[in-house]
C-alpha cells in the first residue's frame, strides 16, 4: 500500500475521525452500560462510568453516586465499580479490605459468583442486543417486496433505456409468468443479458406488452469500503455503461468481466445522473479488482477478484411493513451470520487458507467508517450495527483483560470452589494484555502494508 494513501485531505481526516469516534463511543456506550446496568440490579455498585480515558471533559455525578463523565481521549470507555483499583477491575487491596462486610457485597469482588459473572457477560450481550434491534429497525424501515411484483418508483438510468412505469404489476417476462419474486429472479436468471426484455405489464387496469431495460442493469446500488471501486471514485446511482469499450446491459456482465481479468485494469465508461435526477453525464475511469476472500455458504470461503459493488434493480419494489417479530428475527439471522463469518474468517486466517491482511485495524477501522459515513446515515447505522456484533464477539474470546477471559477465571472459581491466586492472575492479565497489544500491532501493520 502507498502510505501517502493514508493521509487524507484535512477535511476527509476530521470526517474520518468524527465518523470513527461516533460509532465507536456509540458501541462502548451501549457495552459498558450492559455492565453498568446488570451490576446494578445485581447489587454491585458503579463508582464512575466513563466514555474515552484521561482528562474528564464533563461530569455529574447521580442520586445513587455514580460519577458519569466524557473524557478527552474517546476511543473507549470503562465502568470502575466499587473495591477496584482501576477501569481493568482489579482490586484494590488496601481500600477493598478497609471496606465493611455489608459493603463488600456491593463490590465486583465480594458480590456473588453469579451477579459477577452476569456483569461481565452483560457487556458483550448487549452489543448483540444492539446489532440484533439495528438490523431488525432496517429491515422494518426497508419493508419487504410486496406479491406480485409491483413497481413503486425508478431509479434514476441512461435516457436510451426503456422503462417501465411507476404502478406496473409485472406478469410475465421474457414470456415466463412471475407471481412471485422468486419466480421473478427465476425468470431473469434464464434471460440472455440484452438491453431490453419483454415484460407483461397490468397497467393503469390493462394487460399489455412492454419492452423495457434489463431489470438487474449495471446499476450500483453500494459501494464497499476501502474497495477498488471506493478508491476509484465510484458512486451509488452510477451506471457502468461499458467496460474496456465493450458495452453492457447487465449487473452479471460487469461481475463476470471481473471475475475473468485475473486483477487486470479495466476502463470503465460510467454515466452518473445529476443531482436533480434530470440528465447524466458519462465520466471515464480506471480501476484494477482486487483477490477478495468471501465466506461460503458451507463455511468455508472462496478467493474471488471484486471491484467492491453490489448491484440492484432499476426501480424500488412496492413494499409492505413486516410485523416485529418477523423483523427482530431477521436481526437475528444477520447478528448470527456475522458472528459465524467472523470465526469462520478468523480460523482459516489461522490455518493459512486466507490471508492474514483479512483483519483490520484501527486505522482500517476508521477509513471504513468515514467511507461509509459518506454514502448516508442508513449505510452508517448499518455499520454501526456489524461494528457491535465483532466487538461483542472479540470481548467474548477467552484471553484476560477481555470480558471472555474473566469469565474463563469465574468459570474456574465455579468448579474450584475458589478464584485463582491474585499473583496467578496478575500474571495471567499480564500475559493477556501483551497478546492483545500484539495483535493491535499485527492489525495496524496490515492497515499500512496490505493492498
Amino acid at each position: 500500500m502507498d502510505l501517502t494513501s493514508l493521509i487524507p485531505t484535512f477535511g476527509g481526516l476530521i470526517w474520518t475521525l468524527a465518523a470513527f469516534v461516533v460509532a465507536l463511543s456509540i458501541i462502548v456506550a451501549v457495552h459498558e452500560f450492559g455492565h453498568y446496568i446488570v451490576g446494578r440490579w445485581s447489587g454491585i455498585k458503579a463508582e464512575v462510568f466513563s466514555i474515552g480515558f484521561g482528562p474528564v471533559l464533563f461530569s455529574r455525578t447521580d442520586r445513587r453516586g455514580t460519577k458519569w463523565q466524557f473524557a478527552a481521549l474517546p476511543f473507549g470507555g470503562y465502568v470502575k465499580f466499587l473495591g477496584d483499583a482501576s477501569a481493568a477491575s482489579d482490586k484494590a487491596a488496601d481500600d477493598y479490605d478497609e471496606l465493611p462486610e455489608a459493603e463488600k457485597r456491593h463490590t465486583m469482588h465480594g458480590a456473588p459468583l453469579w451477579a459477577r459473572a452476569a456483569t461481565v457477560a452483560a457487556g458483550p450481550a448487549f452489543n448483540f442486543v444492539l446489532s440484533i434491534l439495528v438490523f431488525g429497525a432496517i429491515g422494518m424501515a426497508q419493508g419487504t417486496p410486496r406479491e406480485p411484483v409491483v413497481i413503486d418508483d425508478l431509479k434514476p438510468l441512461p435516457a436510451e433505456m426503456e422503462r417501465l412505469h411507476p404502478g406496473d404489476t409485472v406478469l410475465a417476462v421474457g414470456g415466463t409468468e412471475v407471481g412471485t419474486y422468486e419466480e421473478f429472479y427465476a425468470a431473469i436468471d434464464a434471460l440472455p443479458p440484452e438491453p431490453t426484455v419483454s415484460y407483461t405489464v397490468e397497467r393503469e387496469g390493462r394487460v399489455q406488452q412492454v419492452e423495457a431495460a434489463y431489470p438487474f442493469p449495471p446499476l450500483i446500488d453500494q459501494v464497499q469500503p476501502r474497495s477498488a471501486a471506493m478508491d476509484a471514485g465510484l458512486e451509488r446511482g452510477d451506471v457502468i455503461v461499458s467496460v474496456d469499450g465493450e458495452s453492457i446491459a447487465a449487473f452479471r456482465q460487469l461481475q463476470e468481466i471481473v471475475a475473468e481479468s485475473e486483477g487486470r485494469a479495466l476502463q470503465l465508461d460510467v454515466w452518473r445522473p445529476d443531482r436533480d435526477g434530470a440528465g447524466g453525464e458519462v465520466l471515464e475511469f480506471a480501476l484494477a479488482p482486487r483477490s477478495v476472500d468471501l465466506p461460503t455458504g458451507d463455511g468455508g470461503f472462496e478467493t474471488r477478484w471484486l471491484i467492491g459493488m453490489t448491484g440492484g434493480l432499476a426501480y424500488e419494489p412496492a413494499t409492505a411493513m413486516p410485523g416485529l417479530f418477523q423483523s427482530l428475527g431477521y436481526g437475528v439471522n444477520q447478528t448470527l451470520f456475522i458472528i459465524e463469518s467472523s470465526l469462520s474468517g478468523l480460523w482459516h486466517m489461522i490455518t493459512g487458507a486466507i490471508s492474514t491482511c483479512n483483519l483490520s485495524g484501527p486505522i482500517g477501522i476508521a477509513e471504513a467508517s468515514g467511507a461509509v459515513a459518506s454514502q448516508g446515515a442508513q449505510s452508517f447505522i448499518w455499520f454501526i450495527a456489524v461494528l457491535s456484533t465483532a466487538v461483542g464477539l472479540l470481548n467474548l474470546f477467552p484471553i484476560p483483560v477481555l470480558d471472555g477471559g474473566h469469565l474463563v477465571f469465574h468459570a474456574y472459581e465455579a468448579l474450584r470452589g475458589r478464584p485463582p491466586s491474585d499473583k496467578a492472575l496478575r500474571i495471567l492479565m499480564g500475559a493477556g494484555l501483551t497478546l492483545m497489544l500484539a495483535l493491535m500491532l499485527f492489525a495496524i501493520t496490515n492497515d499500512i502494508f496490505c493492498p
